[in-house]
């Protein structure tokens, strides 16, 4: 399926009036110049009616640029995996442990195909194994290798990364001390549209895909081609060293804010907030990224040499070499703005690998500054050290050092200052708050929803529940009716099911909220919201009402296994056990490596009579997953129902041994124990 990409301008009239402008290339027309950009003239690969045209295009005039991207951590990001794509080094003594949940971890080549064994061992004896075969492999190779696998186009990352500058198999980032979620981690469109350039995304799902490119492309940087390759087919030229030309953006001649943002879209990793109504797929070069999304980082007082990984910017952003460089005014009248402040490309030529640009590149970035010749003088470091590293200014000005959420990884702190003194010691950080890195003064409700988010998905921390409430109003009927997703969220995630109906309540027709819920989008914000109504009224013993909203949801986001799963949950303790099986079969068919679904449609063939099948499915599940609590109770109950009790005991103490506080396991094995 193709994208159908938002239509973010209307062009009209507009955009003839600029072709012309173009074609015809007058020298003397305003229309050209950057002031003339600041006054609202925008870009014609901004119009909906811009197509992306692939890297092979941009190839056929611009051979030498693409021949040297390709070879850049960019131009290799993302690809199938193979041997050529991989950097990893492997043998059979390659294993990594979970301490955690017990199981090791195995990669090893089969024939041209890279799979990851997943066992375990009790004593000397393999006790369980799975296997998968890794489809895809994202990073450059330059610090890692991810693996992700593929079943029927729903993407997860897999329990192995490979950190290539120790040359280490380990857990990759979220992974360690005990959160390791196997292969279910999903691979989304926020994670996929930084690594990948544009993919094509199956709407209504959370990470299926229908077609992925290999890498990111010339047009992630530089907007869509369509337009531009269309006008050069024509013979139109442009005279680039003095004009801009509005066909294609280039970042070089962007004012410094919006050159900034093409680079933050994704070198500034953090927790993003999408605005109302906009998508991962909305922003282009040359727009303004806090029009689209708001992206916010946890900032300590006390901790300014801790960074993560992808936020070169923020850190940049944060010098005083770029601080005293910014000068806004000059952007008006500038072809380049970025000559006269300090920006991403004044060190890093965006068509060049890092590996192959030398020393001399950045450190003369440094010396246009700092020279004998101004009142910036050289390094006054002492002679010994100079010589010892060569003047080399990064080395100790940028100095290599870990990152605070990938390990096993040294990058180059971009945060520009005087090196800390030897055995400084840092105070006890202290948590100031999410900060937004690329928006001064985002309003309330994207602060809520950041809040919220940063527990969800990074750090369950009840204080930022308490800050999302502080910045959400439900004293008014017109307050919940504007926050309402963001209330029912926060109240879901603190379990007070109650306050989530009392919310519903008040608003009355949920139909004509300001945002009602029958709006699909890329994000399935309203199916969420749906599907969490839904386990609200489930919780509450209401199952006709949590029918109907997980009904709902499904409707939004037909491609949610959890959605269609707990539809079919609803409907076995509805006693509609038939119409279960072929919810529940959907989902199997749909994602089959969806281990609540097969464990219920188990069950449900088991409430049917259908014991043999019932089997069948349950065996299935437990080959991928021989922990998950509510399968091994139902493989209990079918042995209890089979009066093989000796092995119902059996499934009862995997349970008690994972999780001992299941009473419903303790008495089952208590009674258990009582027939001979």
């Amino acid at each position: 399926m193709k994208i159908s990409f938002r239509n973010i301008f209307s062009f009209i009239s507009f955009s003839i009036a600029i072709v012309a402008i173009v074609y015809c290339g007058d020298s003397k027309s305003k229309e050209t110049t950057t002031e003339n950009f600041n006054s609202g003239i925008t870009y014609l690969n901004h119009s909906d009616s811009a197509k992306y045209i692939g890297m092979s295009k941009c190839m056929l005039c611009h051979q030498d640029i693409y021949n040297s991207f390709i070879e850049t951590g960019m131009g290799k990001s993302f690809d199938v995996a193979s041997k050529k794509k991989s950097s990893a080094k492997l043998d059979k003594h390659t294993v990594i442990y979970d301490k955690f949940q017990d199981f090791y971890y195995h990669p090893f080549w089969d024939g041209d195909s890279l799979k990851i064994m997943e066992f375990r061992l009790k004593g000397n004896d393999t006790v369980y194994k799975r296997i998968e075969k890794v489809d895809y492999i994202i990073g450059s190779g330059q610090h890692t290798n991810s693996h992700i696998y593929n079943t029927n186009g729903y993407l997860h990352q897999m329990p192995m990364t490979y950190y290539t500058q120790k040359g280490t198999w380990d857990f990759p980032p979220g992974f360690e001390n005990g959160f390791n979620t196997r292969f279910s981690r999903k691979i989304g469109l926020e994670c996929m549209s930084c690594h990948n350039s544009l993919p094509e995304f199956e709407s209504g799902s959370e990470n299926k895909f229908v077609g992925l490119p290999e890498g990111i492309s010339c047009e992630r940087c530089h907007g869509p081609g369509s337009i531009h390759v269309e006008q050069r087919s024509t013979g139109a030229k442009i005279d680039t060293s003095k004009y801009i030309d509005y066909s294609i953006v280039n970042p070089g001649k962007l004012p410094i804010d919006l050159q900034f943002d093409v680079c933050q879209r994704c070198h500034l990793q953090g927790n993003t907030v999408l605005k109302d109504g906009k998508s991962f797929f909305d922003f282009k070069p040359g727009m303004k990224l806090s029009d689209y999304m708001t992206t916010f980082l946890p900032r300590y007082k006390n901790a300014d040499d801790e960074f993560i990984m992808a936020s070169h910017a923020d850190r940049l952003k944060q010098s005083q070499c770029f601080i005293k460089s910014f000068k806004p005014e000059t952007d008006k009248t500038s072809l380049r703005p970025y000559k006269n402040s300090l920006t991403c490309v004044t060190c890093h030529n965006p068509h060049v690998s890092v590996k192959t640009t030398g020393k001399e590149v950045f450190n003369n970035a440094c010396k246009n500054c700092h020279s004998a010749s101004t009142k910036n003088d050289l390094c006054s470091e002492k002679e010994s050290v100079r010589i010892k590293v060569q003047d080399n200014c990064v080395s100790c000005h940028m100095p290599k050092s870990g990152s605070i959420d990938i390990p096993h990884v040294s990058v180059h702190d971009h945060y520009i200052r005087k090196p800390m003194k030897k055995g400084e010691v840092q105070k006890i950080k202290e948590f100031i708050g999410l900060y937004a890195i690329n928006e001064k003064n985002p309003d309330n409700y994207t602060k809520a929803k950041a809040y919220i988010q940063q527990y969800d998905k990074f750090e369950y921390n009840e204080a930022y529940l308490d800050s999302a409430e502080f910045y959400l109003s439900d004293k008014t009927k017109a307050d919940v009716e504007r926050n309402f997703e963001l209330l029912v969220h926060l109240n879901f995630i603190k379990g007070d099911y109650k306050k989530v109906i009392s919310y519903l309540t008040m608003v009355g027709n949920i139909d004509e909220l300001k945002k009602p819920l029958n709006a699909k989008s890329w994000d399935n914000s309203n199916a969420w919201t749906a599907y969490r109504i839904g386990e609200a009224y489930y919780n509450l013993g209401d199952l006709s009402s949590a029918f109907s909203f997980y009904g709902r949801a499904i409707d939004l986001a037909p491609k949610n296994p959890e959605f269609r799963n707990k539809l079919g949950a609803v409907m076995l303790a509805m006693e509609r056990t038939e119409d279960a099986i072929k919810a529940l079969n959907y989902v199997v068919i749909e994602n089959p490596k969806y281990v609540p679904a097969i464990n219920n449609l188990g069950y449900a063939n088991l409430l049917k009579g259908n014991v043999a099948k019932a089997e069948e499915l349950y065996n299935r599940a437990l080959k991928l997953d021989p922990d998950y609590e509510s399968l091994l109770m139902n493989i209990a109950g079918l042995n209890v129902y089979k009066k093989h009790y000796k092995e119902a005991q059996v499934f009862l103490k995997r349970v008690l041994d994972k999780n001992p506080k299941n009473e419903q396991a303790k008495m089952l094995l208590q009674q258990l124990k009582t027939i001979r």
